[in-house]
């Protein structure tokens, strides 16, 4: 290495600007000295910016919609199907509830008769006068069940005395045959005592040829007694039979009425309940005939018709038109992933930017940006979307700036909800890692969670 520099020890000679002409010219490089200022003015404030305040926020993307479902946007279908007849309203025009839209005729042909319903009113009536009569009928088997009753308790109680009159009669004829068996005793015994008295003189033939037929009589008695007997005994057990003849013939009178009354009770339910199917089919009938023509289910806007012309065929269930309600309240629901979800409670605060009106942002001061519009968490839902996020559902905010006048339904909108206030640093340390926004939580509400959570 040459060793042409001066040596250390000897100081370096302070250069005279003055004896040279090109370097009085160029004067003194301040320059590089303001540069470096302002680099480190820049500097200094960007590192006193670290330390401002910025506000956490989930930005989500969504679109306008109503707070409750009967004010969104609905298409009106076709309860049966038909024909299109007329249509009495325009696409655009406003509408109120009840108002009629279009009317339809009809295309089955069981329900083309024109006096459908009358026909089936009078089917009715001829029914119900079948039932009447069926009724009727029941009665009157009742009123002849009840007199087979009473003739059957008259016979039995009549068969009951002639058998009483019979066994007396059977008792009194018993007692006559064993007085007779008695005179034709004495008689004979005398017989025998007229004859021995007879031998020894005492009396007379002519007393033993009476006391002879004395005793004859007495046997004819027993005979005739004997005849009675058996035909009392003959006579009671006539009257057993008859009694038992009648008890059955009543039974087999009254089993026959009461299957006649049962059978015409049996057709009488039968036909009640044709005629209840019948009123069934007439209340549907009626029912059919007020769905030919098509009205408003509330007061709106008819926005397209999905079926169009006169003459067209429409199918049961089929989208004819829609209408969009004419009150309605307005909501965004903004579709949020699901990592965010546990960061989103009701009723927290949110920023919003609408399609159509120009706004100048800055996520992280809400304050300073211009053209957005308030709300707050009204509902979140607690399943997936198709699209795999979660949706919730935001509504004005009624302590912030109301939402445009000219704000429709269907609209887009970009919200942001604010989170927790960070520095500047961190947040953007937490951006360059990937990690989640802070979780900010209400002191009262942590308050309110920990009293539920000990009781």
């Amino acid at each position: 290495m040459l060793n042409i520099s001066p040596a250390p020890e000897c100081a370096t000679p302070e250069l005279d600007r003055s004896t040279y002409l090109a370097l009085d010219k160029i004067g003194e490089p301040r320059a590089n000295r303001r540069f470096a200022k302002i680099v480190g003015i820049i500097t200094i404030l960007g590192l006193l910016g670290m330390f401002l305040p910025w506000t956490q926020n989930i930005r989500a993307r969504g679109q306008v919609t109503s707070l409750t479902p009967d004010q969104r946007p609905q298409t009106i279908h076709a309860v049966i199907p038909g024909r299109i007849e007329q249509w009495y309203v325009r696409e655009g025009q406003l509408v109120n509830k009840g108002d009629t839209i279009l009317r339809i005729s009809e295309v089955k042909q069981e329900y083309f008769d024109p006096r459908l319903l009358d026909r089936t009113q009078e089917q009715i009536m001829a029914k119900e006068m079948t039932v009447q009569s069926y009724e009727e009928k029941v009665n009157s088997l009742d009123a002849q069940i009840d007199a087979l009753g009473q003739a059957m308790r008259i016979k039995l109680e009549q068969a009951d005395n002639k058998i009483r009159q019979s066994k007396l009669k059977v008792q009194s004829d018993s007692i006559k045959f064993v007085a007779s068996q008695t005179e034709v005793k004495v008689a004979r015994d005398q017989l025998q005592r007229g004859e021995q008295q007879f031998e020894q003189g005492l009396v007379s033939k002519v007393e033993v040829e009476k006391r002879r037929v004395n005793e004859q009589k007495a046997l004819a008695g027993v005979i005739d007694a004997e005849n009675q007997l058996l035909a009392s005994r003959n006579e009671l057990l006539n009257a057993q039979l008859e009694l038992g003849g009648i008890r059955n013939d009543y039974r087999d009178k009254l089993a026959k009425a009461e299957s006649e009354k049962f059978a015409s009770m049996s057709q009488m339910y039968t036909t009640e309940a044709e005629v209840t199917k019948m009123q069934v089919d007439l209340a549907n009938y009626t029912v059919r005939a007020g769905n030919y023509y098509i009205t408003a289910p509330q007061t709106g806007y008819i926005t397209q018709a999905v079926k169009t012309g006169l003459g067209e065929l429409i199918k049961e269930g089929e989208s004819l038109i829609s209408i969009m309600p004419a009150d309605f309240d307005l909501a965004v629901e903004l579709y949020v992933r699901p990592m965010d979800v546990p960061l989103v409670n009701k009723g927290q605060k949110v920023r919003f930017m609408f399609d159509g009106w120009p706004s100048i942002v800055f996520s992280g001061w809400p304050n300073t940006s211009y053209g957005t519009f308030g709300g707050q968490v009204v509902a979140i839902d607690n399943f997936v979307s198709p699209n795999g996020k979660y949706r919730i559902l935001v509504a004005p905010d009624p302590d912030d700036q109301e939402w445009p006048v000219a704000l429709r339904v269907g609209s887009g909108a970009i919200g942001f909800a604010l989170l927790k206030d960070v520095p500047i640093w961190y947040e953007l340390w937490r951006q360059l890692n990937g990690f989640p926004p802070d979780l900010y939580v209400e002191p009262a509400s942590i308050q309110v969670k920990a009293d539920k959570g000990s009781k």
